[in-house]
């Protein structure tokens, strides 16, 4: 996947494209990838890097949401776990089963997170992960022997899916390109083209790195900005009504001892009436989340303390000992992009997360809302929109059965690299050619040199946070062992890409300044 072959294929300036997309989160890459896969000619553009906002900073589920089951939003659930079930079929070395252990403390919770698990499993129509099931007080603590034991009534097994969403998203980007389509970060849309008819017929986009303009015709654009979809909305329509509120989710990062097992913990309900749950990641524990509406839309949000604080006295409601403050190696928070709420004041949580898709006057086609799980769905639905407008001639959609770049199915989980896929050998191989390359980047952790150069040749690496923060996700397992690996990260990516001294220590300053946002001084 290189970069600079991908740019001149954007330098024919007389060359209609049927697809463009603005955005290279989860929804983005998604439409690219769709767009693709049925042959369309499609080129999508990233203002920064791949899922650098909401999409690398999820709650690593690939969910049905059992929250919405209590909100009785059944066609939403049902949706969405059957995408959970081709999301594991696609993409295997991302996607695993994961086990969620609810805690009970009243029969009554038993008897009813029961029945709603069951129907939860049923609406899975043959994509379930496993089934739910009742266990007793002591199988609670023989599963989670952290959790709180007195006045402890028992629980329910339930399953989902749990991912690693960054490397999905690299792994969407190098499939559009597979498939025949452009996919480039760091290039930012600054214009939408409209036709003597005022209709959208392009864009305008801006390689950051050269600040060269490249003017790109297409017969549909599709705005998939995510928390940013305003602003193409204006370039698009100035003076458009705002259609997006952000909302903020944080998440901290433990370490796996207030854990201890392989099952994750799901709260149903907290005390502001949110879900909260803890899950097992790479070896650490992802614990989350909140929901605030925020003025405005952020790339790199930072936690609010009473954000943390909730997290962290709900989170010592059923973990003993209950983690302190010192205890998160690393916190990080991401916006979603929910639809604005006509009455101000509304709350984030009461807002639909089903997706929606909005035609300007102009046709320009935008996607927001939704979650990772049902990214193919959103996608499917869009480009099917392109084509009911006429935009696009009428094709088959093809990504339900679909392989992920990576596709390999049973990797060995207890190798921090099963998140390659298939490309594992190839960055072992490398390692067994020059074994210097098989140095660490950390002594706490297995990310190696090897790693590095992979992710600048194979995945469009630019900057010392792409690596650290979205391919090899160091930054969001351990800030501060991130922020100490970024010079040497930045020594390595400086001699691959033929940087010099005043680059690296550019990199090294930038990159510290996010990684201190990660970890709590």
């Amino acid at each position: 996947m290189k970069r600079e072959n991908l740019l001149k294929q954007l330098e024919n300036t007389e060359k209609v494209w049927d697809v463009v997309v603005i955005g290279g989160g989860a929804t983005g890459l998604g439409c690219a990838v769709d767009a693709a896969s049925r042959g369309y000619s499609v080129a999508l553009f990233e203002r920064e890097d791949f899922a650098k906002c909401t999409s690398s900073r999820s709650t690593k589920l690939v969910h049905g949401g059992v929250r919405y089951l209590q909100k009785l939003e059944v066609d939403l659930v049902r949706e969405a776990l059957h995408e959970r079930g081709l999301m594991k079929q696609n993409a295997p070395h991302l996607v695993k089963d994961q086990a969620f252990v609810i805690s009970n403390y009243s029969w009554w919770e038993n008897f009813l997170y029961f029945c709603g698990l069951t129907f939860y499993d049923i609406l899975s129509f043959g994509f379930g992960y496993g089934r739910s099931r009742f266990i007793t007080p002591k199988t609670v603590m023989k599963y989670l022997p952290t959790s709180v034991e007195k006045g402890l009534k028992g629980g329910v097994v339930y399953h989902d899916g749990q991912f690693d969403d960054a490397r999905m998203a690299c792994n969407l980007a190098q499939t559009c390109v597979e498939q025949g389509g452009v996919a480039v970060n760091r290039t930012a849309v600054e214009k939408v083209l409209h036709d003597e008819k005022g209709k959208c017929c392009g864009v305008v986009a801006k390689d950051l790195l050269t600040g060269k303009e490249y003017t790109v015709k297409a017969k549909a654009v599709i705005n998939a900005a995510g928390i940013f979809v305003d602003e193409v909305m204006q370039m698009d329509e100035p003076g458009m009504q705002k259609m997006v509120v952000p909302s903020q989710g944080v998440h901290l990062v433990l370490d796996m001892k207030f854990l201890q097992s392989d099952y994750a913990i799901m709260v149903p309900k907290t005390s502001d009436g949110r879900v909260l749950f803890a899950v097992p990641w790479h070896d650490k524990v992802v614990v989350g989340t909140t929901d605030i509406q925020r003025p405005t839309p952020e790339s790199e949000p930072r936690p609010l303390e009473e954000e943390i604080d909730f997290i962290l006295n709900t989170a010592g409601l059923y973990m003993t000992p209950a983690p302190t403050r010192a205890d998160i190696v690393s916190v990080f928070a991401g916006q979603r992009p929910l639809a604005a709420p006509k009455k101000e004041g509304k709350k984030s949580k009461e807002v639909s997360r089903s997706h929606k898709i909005i035609v300007s006057d102009k046709d320009l086609i935008t996607i927001t809302g939704g979650k990772w799980t049902s990214y193919r769905k959103m996608a499917e639905d869009t480009i099917d929109k392109a084509i009911k407008m006429g935009k696009i001639e009428k094709r088959k959609c093809v990504t339900r059965k679909l392989h992920i770049h990576g596709y390999r199915p049973n990797p060995d989980l207890t190798n921090h690299m099963y998140v390659y896929g298939s490309d594992e050998p190839a960055i072992l191989n490398m390692i067994k050619e020059n074994p210097a390359l098989g140095e660490k980047l950390s002594e706490k952790y297995g990310y190696t040199v090897a790693e590095v150069l992979w992710a600048i040749r194979e995945e469009m690496a630019l900057t010392v946070d792409d690596v650290l923060a979205r391919r090899v996700r160091l930054l969001f397992v351990d800030a501060r062992e991130a922020e100490k690996a970024a010079p040497r990260v930045a020594e390595i990516m400086a001699a691959e890409l033929g940087r010099d001294q005043a680059w690296i220590d550019e990199q090294v300053k930038a990159f510290t300044e996010i990684a201190q946002h990660y970890y709590i001084a």
